[in-house]
C-alpha cells in the first residue's frame, strides 16, 4: 500500500487508518516521490491526491499506467475536485476509483480492501 499525498496531515491520516486495518503502509509526498518508491515498494493499492508540485495525480497515474512493471497496480485518486468532469478524467487516466475530500475513511478503507482483494474485517 502507497499512500501519494504532499499533505502531511492528510497523508498521515490516510496511512494510519489503513495501518489500523491491517495493510503495510509506505507513503510518498508526491508523484515523483511515488514513482522513485514504487518499484522498491511493490504496493497492489496506491491512494494518489491530484493537486500536487512536481508531479500531479493525474500525470502520476498515467505514468504507472504506461509502465509493465506498475501497470497492474490499483489507483485511487483522492481530490477535492468533485466535478464529473474530474471524474471522468480519473476514469481516462486509469484510476481504480475516486474519492472526494472531505471523504470518509470508513468509505476510502472499503473501497482500498476491494481493490485489494482483501475481506472486509471482522469486528467482534
Amino acid at each position: 500500500m502507497l499512500v501519494v499525498d504532499d499533505d502531511e496531515v492528510i497523508r498521515q491520516l490516510i496511512a494510519v487508518n489503513l495501518t489500523l486495518e491491517g495493510f503495510e503502509v509506505a507513503t510518498a509526498v508526491d508523484g515523483q516521490d511515488c514513482l522513485d518508491k514504487v518499484a522498491a515498494i511493490g504496493p497492489d493499492v496506491i491512494t494518489l491526491d491530484v493537486m500536487m508540485p512536481r508531479l500531479d495525480g493525474w500525470e502520476t497515474a498515467v505514468q504507472l499506467r504506461k509502465s509493465p512493471e506498475t501497470s497492474h497496480i490499483k489507483v485511487v485518486l483522492i481530490t477535492a475536485r468533485a466535478q464529473e468532469d474530474d471524474r471522468s478524467r480519473g476514469a481516462n487516466v486509469g484510476a481504480d476509483a475516486y474519492l472526494t475530500k472531505p471523504f470518509d475513511p470508513g468509505e476510502m478503507i472499503r473501497v482500498v480492501r476491494e481493490l485489494a482483494g482483501s475481506p472486509p474485517a471482522v469486528l467482534g
